[in-house]
């Protein structure tokens, strides 16, 4: 297997379980949406959202009712399927399967959504690569929502880097409104979760 293929491996592994993350039975996780969630809606109407990296649908359940369009990115297509078949298809949603990394779209997006995604990339340079990519999607009134694991609990489970490092690549190509931290029981249950808007609105 290619070094650049393990992480999505990890990804299909991950997503066969009932309840993948956890994310519909634990507290945290149900915390964890509810405030992305505050944060998405924070700008009230969201006429063309993205949101990368569904899992299994949980949040994109939440999102989908606030958009007028939404585009569901993940390079998983088990993880599409899944939602999908969760929300029963609503035509409001567009799904893709693509790498974050060769996404590309002519439309811009008034909220972008990417949360527990970026660390499953290889590297630093392909987090930065990944945010800029992003950026230009961000249309001049748009917010964009991350979330991640920090550093510490990243590098412990094997990734290169996560919330902090990846906050200080959005710093330089957005600006940074908001930012909360969401705490759990265990070690493992802790996420920084932000919100950027566009560098030219005010």
């Amino acid at each position: 297997m290619l070094d650049d293929e393990k992480p999505y491996q990890l990804l299909h592994d991950e997503l066969a379980a009932d309840d993948p993350w956890r994310l519909d039975s634990n507290p945290f996780e149900r915390e964890r949406h509810r405030q992305m969630l505050r944060l998405a809606v924070a700008q009230e109407t969201i006429e063309n959202g993205l949101e990368v990296g569904c899992a299994a649908g949980a949040f994109t359940e939440m999102l989908a009712p606030h958009c007028q369009k939404l585009t569901v990115v993940d390079v998983v297509p088990h993880a599409l399927d899944r939602t999908r078949h969760r929300l029963k298809d609503p035509p409001n949603i567009s799904w893709i399967t693509c790498d974050i990394l060769r996404f590309s779209t002519r439309e811009v997006f008034d909220l972008i959504v990417v949360a527990e995604v970026l660390y499953y990339l290889n590297s630093v340079s392909d987090m930065r690569a990944a945010v800029r990519n992003l950026a230009k999607m961000l249309a001049p009134s748009g917010h964009l929502i991350f979330g991640s694991a920090g550093d510490a609990n990243c590098r412990r489970w094997g990734h290169v880097a996560g919330a902090e490092t990846v906050m200080t690549i959005l710093d330089q190509e957005l600006v940074q409104v908001d930012r909360l931290r969401c705490v759990g029981r265990s070690n493992n249950e802790d996420c920084l979760l932000t919100r950027y808007r566009h560098p030219v609105s005010r």
